[in-house]
């Protein structure tokens, strides 16, 4: 496909075409507001992920019609969550059927080289500019110092300056929007995970199966392809320089904390090989300024022991988005994006702990529970208000 060279400006330009850049741009270009989303990276490329989508986030991609699209792709419908906590003097499994709701009946696990292609797809439907294998040199300002557009070059090395109303950033936890305009967090994680996790054939389960164990956690959640992801968690002090290490506490994690998972490991296949994801404590950066936003990685990061980032970069795609299309203030997009994680991201702050007894890791999941029931009821009551508006 030929496509049309990039113009001089826009009224947006969004850098990162993954779920949360995507998600923002298909939603503005939808309302009709000229939109650039690009990415360094080709289409489907893809990236480091836990895959899980929570309610909150099937409920939005249902509303946006995606998850037609996921249908589309053969990403399995999941119906059921079991958590399987244990410790040296007892094991408890509690079993959870996904029960419909709000049109949603089920819940995804997709590749991100699925789940970001279609929402990239999706934008470029709605009408925004799409691009890949374009990357952000710079910002540009006025003479006061309101960012006013980016310097761009191209896979053929051509450099160009594209004006724009608004730059938002969706360029991930090591955002280059972020560093450029200064935003530091306000609130940081004080604990992080080592992940090493791989995906394989020949390893059905039902539904998510998430374990946990003082000390370490672990998951098995189904994906495309006939695939499952398992992963395996332990503490940011643990040493593991080295992928013999890595490769070694993965299959101790999983030993330890999800038998019926290592028994059927020696009969499954790895795709490629483990990957790891070291420890990185999460934070809230400020996710605006003048002339800018951040939505996803970029604003907000929490550990992905809770399986809670691409949920959150949804949810708050959908904030920034409505924010924007209702010309309110930016500063009411933080408050709102704020009202939905300080909470969340507390709890989940002290899963990733790894240091607690069975009852109380139950306590903070029925606590993270509590608080996507008020994710699910604030995205519901925005989508009311939308409708009535219109």
């Amino acid at each position: 496909m030929i496509m049309q060279p990039i113009r001089d400006a826009y009224d947006v330009v969004i850098v990162g075409a993954r779920c949360a850049g995507a998600a923002t741009a298909m939603l503005l270009a939808a309302l009709g507001v000229r939109v650039l989303v690009f990415d360094k990276s080709r289409l489907g490329s893809d990236t480091m992920s836990t895959h899980a989508l929570m309610r909150p986030a099937v409920l939005l991609l249902h509303r946006w019609g995606i998850t037609d699209r996921l249908d589309a792709e053969e990403t399995p419908r999941i119906r059921k969550t079991t958590f399987v906590y244990s410790s040296e003097e007892e094991r408890r499994c509690l079993e959870i059927d996904i029960r419909p709701r709000h049109g949603v009946g089920a819940l995804y696990a997709p590749r991100r080289t699925v789940l970001d292609r279609l929402l990239a797809e999706a934008a470029r439907d709605a009408g925004a500019d799409v691009r890949h294998w374009l990357q952000m040199l710079d910002l540009l300002h006025d003479r006061g110092g309101r960012v006013r557009g980016v310097k761009v070059r191209d896979e053929t090395g051509r450099v160009q300056e594209v004006r724009a109303g608004l730059v938002i950033g969706a360029d991930g936890r090591r955002s280059n929007v972020a560093r450029l305009v200064g935003a530091t967090p306000y609130v940081w994680g004080r604990h992080g995970t080592n992940c090493s996790f791989g995906y394989f054939d020949n390893l059905p389960v039902d539904g998510n199966r998430w374990y946990f164990r003082p000390g370490m956690g672990a998951g098995a959640i189904p994906t495309n392809d006939g695939q499952t992801l398992v992963f395996a968690s332990v503490p940011e002090a643990a040493a593991l320089g080295s992928a013999s290490a890595r490769n070694d506490a993965f299959h101790e994690v999983i030993a330890e904390s999800a038998p019926d998972v290592a028994d059927r490991l020696p009969q499954a296949r790895l795709d490629g090989k483990l990957r790891f994801f070291p420890a990185m404590r999460g934070f809230l950066r400020q996710p605006w300024g003048e002339g800018w936003a951040l939505v996803g990685d970029s604003g907000y990061m929490s550990d992905p022991i809770t399986a809670h980032g691409i949920t959150n970069a949804l949810r708050d795609a959908d904030i920034l988005a409505r924010t924007i299309a209702e010309d309110a203030k930016l500063a009411d997009y933080q408050t709102a994006r704020d009202d939905l994680s300080l909470k969340f991201f507390e709890i989940s702050d002290r899963v990733a702990s790894l240091d607690w007894d069975i009852s109380t890791v139950q306590q903070y999941h029925q606590l993270m529970s509590q608080e996507m029931s008020r994710e699910e009821d604030a995205i519901t009551a925005a989508a009311g208000a939308s409708a009535t508006a219109a």
